[in-house]
């Protein structure tokens, strides 16, 4: 049987789609040009390499203001391209931050709004990426270092190569990028162990691995365009470091010498690159961004006020003060970008997504907060200005300078809002953004006279406070809606050999104008029968318009059971700034089979298991260990031997080929999450080929588990489902205790 790269190569020359963008599992193996070996031409879109530093303050650059820790390349780059004096992250802490400034979303609107608790952020299928947006112009993508968002898992919505990065090297999980000397880091979708680190050994130092990583990327496709967003997890804490260098003799701690060494490895990552541009020759056909997540850290025995690392600014990460918020970012780009400038345009990282559009010939998504400064990089003064500027802040982390900023109120839900000069903060007492206004306390500070936030203005200025906090108010919304944009696919499986079963696509044409010549195709495995069941073209993709169409699937009934295959969607079309071609991947289980006997479901194999925990996850050995290894469960004091855990939302398929007659469990909040976080509520269902059998109403820890007995005679398919039922997804763990069929 053919492999399934040979698979997609194959079918990708069968449509007429040579040049479609490689799939993940072919990305490694397609770039093999060298960088001794790459000859450079001169694309017709330039090269784009954002590259993000982790905790680096505003004042932590010599071209910032920087007079402890040396910084010459990046001050050079400075000094030969544009400077942002009023430059913003998105959040005061990571996650929230980059998920903005990946999909142009400010924290009122975006997926991700707080760093992981029990369980990573992650992004939806909907989140467009700038690489989903610049691969659809034949960009080639990477993202190299830190991602950052769950789960850790390779074939799941939320890796990389599933956000419109072809390649991918680094970290996945948030907390696992803490580690300078990790055990494994993952290359796609696949883990790579590091020999050197192992037993706890540092015999690897994980920022120059990503280093090396990310110049082999540029030496690889230096003849095309290429799309790298370079993101080392420097200099996050712990100060680790395998040398401290120039710092040595200082009379520092040793935490803030390897700080320092970590933000001047960072400077000379950044040099390495541009050297390598220019020895490539395409330095004057790239753009390179330099930036910040956020604010500087204090954490792990650092003291950023030895450094000034928030120059005159009040606060660090955490704070929604300017310190907290407002970073570093250079542009450089020595055929586009004219030397020694500087701008005060108030730019948040929302704006690199359509920044990156611009300047890759890409459309831009309508529904997105970030405005495009590609004509601002350009020299014009054209560039278009934001009417103002907000940022949402739910943390429970704490740290001292902060917390001392917050007066005390570093926990607590927190907002911000920027117009004009005028910049206001608000806390509130309860942990609900619903809270009514008069119960917030409010500040309000005039930047232009008071940049480092001294003096709370509000009481002097009560229209001018209303006012921001109606902006604030206007700002944020429960579930932000996105516009389609790009390709999505819906397969109505699983695949039952010599059945045929339902795939729907869209092609979403979110941008602000017309693409002609619309069309759809779907690619499956050799010997899969496709046929179309609607038109697959549409010669006017209006603004805003959808294309739909379905196929009718039918595997071969010599398909392996137990199996899953990848399903392909491609979408081509016109757009007034050239070709575009999105492509999506999703994957079918051909079923297991049916059970012979009577079974606790810990004990079979799932057709399909999303968001579980215990057996009920994909990297685990659920239907192959000796019956008894289900997940022991406690309601109430009352433990369980068999069970499945999983989170909300969640849905676990099964495969019963209407053998069983009987299923029975009891389903709730188990006390291991009550014990957690009291506040947990969910909803769990059962459904039979799609047909809801029971539902639960709300379940919470303190009102114990629900008693669940059907008549599944006759169901093929039975799904587990869960919901959150409270909006508050902390712990919302829910377990199906005994669950079990019976077979006659």
């Amino acid at each position: 049987m053919p492999t399934r790269r040979h698979f997609l190569a194959g079918s990708a020359a069968a449509l007429g789609l040579g040049a479609l963008p490689a799939a993940p599992e072919a990305a490694a193996a397609q770039a093999t040009r060298s960088a001794e070996g790459a000859t450079a031409v001169a694309p017709a879109t330039p090269n784009l390499v954002v590259i993000l530093a982790d905790d680096l303050g505003y004042g932590d650059l010599g071209s910032y203001g920087q007079k402890l820790i040396t910084t010459p390349r990046i001050d050079r780059l400075a000094a030969e391209g544009l400077r942002f004096t009023d430059a913003y992250s998105t959040a005061a802490v990571c996650a929230p931050s980059r998920c903005s400034l990946l999909t142009g979303l400010h924290t009122g609107h975006s997926a991700v709004r707080a760093n992981p608790g029990a369980a990573p952020g992650a992004l939806k299928a909907g989140d467009t990426t700038f690489a989903e947006v610049l691969r659809a112009r034949g960009y080639r993508t990477a993202v190299i270092g830190k991602w950052g968002f769950g789960p850790e898992e390779g074939d799941q919505p939320s890796h990389p190569n599933f956000r419109g990065f072809e390649e991918f090297y680094g970290y996945i999980d948030h907390g696992h990028a803490h580690e300078y000397y990790p055990q494994y880091l993952w290359h796609n979708g696949a883990k790579e162990t590091i020999a050197a680190n192992a037993g706890g050994a540092k015999g690897a130092y994980a920022p120059q691995l990503i280093e090396q990583r990310a110049l082999d990327f540029i030496g690889d496709h230096a003849a095309e365009p290429f799309l790298l967003f370079l993101t080392p997890t420097v200099p996050h804490a712990p100060s680790d470091i395998p040398d401290v260098g120039a710092y040595a003799s200082r009379t520092w701690t040793q935490q803030n010498k390897g700080h320092a060494a970590q933000i001047t490895s960072f400077d000379t990552l950044v040099g390495k690159v541009i050297d390598l541009l220019r020895a490539l020759g395409i330095a004057e056909h790239t753009v390179v961004l330099v930036t910040s997540d956020n604010g500087p850290h204090e954490e792990g025995g650092v003291n950023p006020d030895l450094f000034n690392a928030n120059g005159p600014l009040r606060g660090y990460k955490r704070n929604l003060y300017e310190g907290g918020i407002r970073v570093p970012l250079i542009a450089w780009s020595p055929g586009r970008i004219g030397a020694g400038r500087t701008s005060d345009r108030p730019t948040p990282l929302t704006d690199v997504l359509p920044t990156l559009a611009e300047l890759g010939g890409a459309p831009v998504p309508t529904d997105i907060d970030g405005l495009s400064a590609a004509p601002l990089l350009a020299g014009s003064p054209a560039a278009a200005r934001h009417n103002h500027l907000y940022w949402y802040r739910d943390e429970r982390g704490v740290t001292s300078r902060a917390d001392t900023e917050d007066g005390g109120r570093a926990t607590w839900l927190a907002e911000a809002v920027r117009k004009d000069d005028w910049k206001a903060v608000r806390f509130a007492p309860v942990r609900d953004h619903a809270l009514p206004d008069a119960q917030w306390q409010l500040e309000l500070y005039d930047l232009a006279s008071d940049l480092g936030e001294q003096r709370n203005v509000a009481a002097a200025n009560p229209s001018v406070a209303a006012g921001l906090v109606a902006l604030m108010r206007s700002s944020w919304v429960d579930t932000y809606v996105r516009k389609p944009y790009g390709v999505r696919a819906q397969i109505q499986g699983p695949a039952v050999p010599g059945e045929a079963f339902t795939v729907t696509a869209t092609l979403g044409n979110g941008s602000g104008r017309p693409w002609t010549r619309a069309l759809l195709a779907l690619r499956a495995p050799a010997g899969w029968e496709v046929r179309a069941t609607a038109a697959t073209g549409q010669d006017l993709l209006a603004a805003g318009a959808v294309l739909t169409t379905s196929w009718k699937v039918t595997p071969p009934a010599t398909a392996a059971a137990g199996t899953q295959w990848p399903l392909t969607v491609d979408g081509t079309a016109e757009s007034p700034t050239g070709a575009l071609r999105f492509a999506a991947t999703e994957r079918v289980s051909t079923v297991p089979p049916a059970p012979a006997a009577d079974a606790y479901l810990s004990d079979l194999a799932w057709v399909s298991a999303t968001n579980g925990w215990g057996p009920v996850e994909r990297d685990r050995s659920n239907g192959r260990n000796a019956a008894g290894d289900g997940t022991p469960i406690s309601f109430g004091g009352v433990t369980y031997a068999k069970g499945l855990g999983v989170h909300a939302p969640s849905e676990i398929v099964y495969h019963l080929g209407g053998a069983a007659d009987r299923f029975t469990a009891l389903v709730g909040i188990d006390d291991f999450s009550k014990n957690q976080a009291a506040t947990g509520a969910t909803k769990a269902s059962v459904r039979g080929d799609g047909k809801v059998l029971f539902t639960s109403g709300k379940l919470t820890g303190a009102a114990g588990p629900v008693r669940v007995d059907l008549d599944v005679r006759g169901v093929k398919l039975l799904h587990l489902v869960v919901e959150d039922a409270n909006s508050n997804s902390a712990f919302d763990h829910t377990s199906w205790a005994l669950a079990r069929v019976t077979v006659p």
